[in-house]
């Protein structure tokens, strides 16, 4: 199973030991860990993408079916890229938007669903995450740029920029097991935001 995720983040409330990728991704994927909490028209998206992200979203949306934006707080990654994949292009099949406070930290997968706004925004100080995904233990960059294991990524970051040069960015910006926190130059190249960022 495919990952995109930023290994030993303290946050997630639970103690791995560096190295235990395929453990930590098992458990992960063991119970629904992501929350989207409703406030007025936005979803607040908090926790771990995987294999019930798709579910749990799409019972969000039919409880809340004013929502417009979806909020990105603390997302450190996905655990299952294809169910991530196709979150992110329902988030895009609904017109919805995507936005990242000042507090907020998205790594990896949490970045991809990011893209899927129609509009996306950021407030100063968010900090935004990339690296490799990995699959055993092989990681994207591994793979030839022809190889068929790329497309869904490259079909994906094409639907929601306009070109997939930033996936191919995010292979090489970090490996699997690291993150590069993007910096404002990098952000404003692959045109990751469609509004100027909010200054505090």
């Amino acid at each position: 199973m495919r990952r995109r995720f930023l290994a030993g983040v303290a946050t997630l409330g639970v103690a791995f030991v560096a190295g235990c990728t395929g453990l930590q991704v098992a458990y992960l994927n063991s119970y629904d860990s992501i929350s989207f909490e409703p406030s007025g028209t936005d979803l607040m998206v908090s926790g771990t993408l995987n294999q019930y992200s798709l579910s749990s979203f799409e019972a969000a949306m039919a409880a809340h079916p004013d929502t417009k934006r979806l909020v990105l707080l603390e997302v450190p990654g996905s655990v299952d890229d294809e169910t991530n994949l196709q979150l992110g292009n329902r988030v895009r099949d609904l017109g919805l938007n995507t936005h990242l406070t000042a507090d907020s930290e998205v790594h990896s997968g949490g970045t991809d669903l990011f893209l899927a706004g129609v509009a996306r925004s950021m407030e100063e100080g968010a900090i935004v995450g990339v690296h490799s995904w990995g699959e055993g233990n092989r990681a994207g960059a591994d793979f030839p740029k022809d190889d068929p294991v790329h497309t869904a990524y490259v079909r994906y970051t094409e639907r929601m920029l306009g070109s997939a040069d930033f996936y191919w960015f995010t292979l090489e910006a970090a490996p699997v097991e690291d993150t590069y926190i993007m910096t404002p130059a990098d952000i404003a190249e692959y045109g990751l935001l469609t509004k100027p960022v909010v200054k505090n």
